[in-house]
């Protein structure tokens, strides 16, 4: 890199860093550029972000259906089949047309599948947005597949089903959630339940009945961020998304009861390093209440390398590798984890209580008010720097939307942060951390966890 160019990319992070932090501190929006919305006819929702990338612009399409939606017996790991299939081609750019075309306009696409979305993203010259439009309307609208591409497809889910649980990790987090969860979906990955994923290459006829259901606009969200104006994006939108036929479908999730006790999985694995983890039931995603937001700095502050538990666990008794976790930021209630790789099996108990002991004390002694508002300037601060590129603004924007179907929702949560109190976190403390919201996880050697 030349040092002209050097120059000019210090003084937009500079820029960029210094304007999130000059409206954090006075209590404005944390994205400092303006969030366009244009919700068309159909329902689908058109946000547009300029951003000063002089020919790059990123092209998000948020689908609010994950493994949350998949609510029929037998039929999940649907909304992670889709991600792979969207990329199977249309009769008009079947797959490797679709490719040599991203190739020829400078573009790269992938996609990626959670619990309450899937999103796609490509991000290119912002000269070629046309084309970009034109290609994803395409295949939203007019994905077509043949009994056999659909059984390749799901062989190759399976193969990724049956890669990812080779590890120990992957097994644990599989039955944490189904120990976790009774009624509602959350109790089955995104990649969905082994038996369901075997019988996928017979489920071509319900593929389509999934795919006519989420791929609507009213589950969909367009993100455009960098060198875009918005009379063009909402121009293009109408263009080659206006004709998207709305649907009618909404899943039933049933709602999770209240746990009454504290449950536990365990996998025996002789030869790998013992694990420990805890899931507490948290709260559902919400930017009207500071709940999250101290769960998040709490648990920042209690995991931090400087706090008194990492320093006894990791670097004076090392009788862990790491210890760490947070709340999980989803569309329902869902799991506050915290995990902890050991160094023996049989500290696994031991580790356990030191945790325990250190949230206690988060229960009825506020934290050092100095040490939160660190915590709140680490957190805005690390937030600034990593909004440097239209991908990143446009990834971050996605989050929100998937949560709550509203990208300002991202000022909205940033603005509780910074009105988060010792005493909220003390309430949090209290109103989450207990037994009957537990599952304790582990990995060992053993037959048994042997950790209560």
């Amino acid at each position: 890199m030349n040092k002209t160019k050097l120059f000019s990319l210090l003084v937009l992070c500079c820029t960029l860093v210094s304007g999130v932090w000059a409206q954090g501190q006075s209590g404005d929006k944390i994205l400092p550029y303006p969030i366009q919305q244009k919700k068309l006819a159909n329902g689908l929702n058109v946000v547009t972000v300029p951003f000063n990338s002089p020919g790059l612009a990123a092209f998000y399409i948020v689908v609010r259906a994950g493994s949350r939606e998949e609510v029929e017996p037998g039929k999940t790991g649907f909304a992670h089949f889709f991600e792979h299939m969207m990329f199977r081609g249309t009769e008009k750019y079947n797959t490797k047309e679709y490719e040599a075309v991203l190739k020829s306009i400078g573009a790269s696409a992938n996609a990626n599948t959670s619990t309450d979305r899937t999103v796609y993203h490509m991000t290119g010259n912002a000269d070629m947005l046309e084309k970009m439009f034109e290609m994803e309307g395409d295949r939203f609208q007019n994905l077509k597949y043949s009994v056999h591409d659909f059984k390749t497809e799901a062989g190759a889910v399976k193969g990724e089903y049956t890669k990812n649980s080779a590890s120990p990790y992957s097994q644990l987090n599989e039955l944490v959630y189904s120990t976790a969860f009774k009624k509602h979906t959350y109790s089955h990955t995104t990649m969905g339940f082994f038996k369901d994923v075997v019988d996928m290459p017979n489920q071509y006829e319900y593929s389509k009945v999934f795919f006519n259901r989420f791929y609507r606009p009213e589950y969909a969200t367009i993100v455009v961020v960098g060198d875009v104006k918005q009379e063009e994006v909402n121009r293009l939108a109408q263009k080659y998304f206006g004709n998207w036929k709305r649907g009618n479908y909404q899943p039933k999730i049933e709602t999770e009861a209240p746990q009454k006790e504290t449950r536990f999985a365990h996998v025996k694995q002789a030869g790998f390093p013992p694990y420990l983890m805890l899931g507490y039931k948290g709260p559902a995603f919400s930017d009207k209440s500071k709940e999250l937001p101290a769960l998040d700095l709490m648990t920042s502050i209690l995991f931090a390398p400087t706090s008194e538990l990492y320093k006894k666990l990791v670097l004076q008794e090392q009788k862990v590798r790491f210890v760490g976790g947070g709340p999980s930021f989803s569309r329902d209630p869902n799991l506050i984890s915290v995990s902890a790789s050991v160094v023996k099996a049989e500290d696994l108990q031991y580790v356990k209580d030191e945790i325990v002991k250190a949230i206690e004390e988060m229960k009825t002694k506020p934290v050092d008010a100095q040490k939160l508002a660190d915590t709140k300037s680490n957190n805005r601060y690390s937030f600034a720097m990593g909004m440097d590129s239209p991908d990143a603004i446009a990834n971050s924007l996605a989050r929100f939307i998937w949560l709550n179907g509203d990208p300002e929702s991202i000022n909205r949560i940033y603005a509780l942060y910074d009105q988060v109190t010792p005493q909220d976190i003390m309430a949090v403390a209290k109103k989450y951390f207990v037994n009957t919201g537990l599952t304790i996880a582990t990995i060992s050697p053993n037959d048994q966890g042997g950790v209560k």
